[in-house]
C-alpha cells in the first residue's frame, strides 16, 4: 500500500510571516509563489509526498480540525526550540509513543495546531 498522505495544505493568513516561521522551524528555505490563484510556499517534499502553506479565499487558519504531523527529524527538541524562537508556542512537549517514536504539538504564527513526529 502507498503512503496515506499525498499532499496537504496548511491555511495561513499572512503567507510571508508563515513562510518565515516554517523556514525557521524546519531549518530550510521557503519561497512564496502564486499558484492556481493563491499565494503558496511549498514545504520540503520527497517521493511525490508534500504540502504547502496557502493564503487565499477558503483557507482559514485555526486550532480546530485536522492535526497534521510534520517530520521532526532525529530529535524533536531541536525543532521545538526553533518553534519558540520563530514566534510559535509549544502546546505539547516531546512525548514518547512507544515503538512509534515521539510526538510534540505546537501552535504556529497563524494559529494552526501542528504536530511533529520522529522515530528516534
Amino acid at each position: 500500500m502507498a503512503s496515506a498522505i499525498n499532499w496537504f495544505e496548511i491555511p495561513v493568513s499572512d503567507i510571508k510571516r508563515a513562510a518565515r516561521f516554517y523556514a525557521a522551524v524546519l531549518a530550510t528555505e521557503l519561497s512564496v509563489h502564486e499558484v492556481m490563484g493563491r499565494q503558496r510556499a511549498l514545504l520540503p517534499f520527497k517521493d511525490g509526498i508534500g504540502g504547502s502553506l496557502v493564503e487565499g479565499a477558503g483557507y482559514v487558519p485555526g486550532r480546530e480540525g485536522v492535526l497534521l504531523y510534520l517530520n521532526g527529524g532525529d530529535d524533536l527538541d531541536v525543532p521545538l526550540r526553533r518553534v519558540k524562537t520563530a514566534g510559535g508556542r509549544v502546546l505539547q512537549n516531546k512525548k514518547a509513543i512507544g515503538e512509534y517514536g515521539f510526538t510534540a504539538i505546537f501552535l504556529d504564527t497563524e494559529g494552526n495546531r501542528i504536530g511533529l513526529h520522529s522515530k528516534g
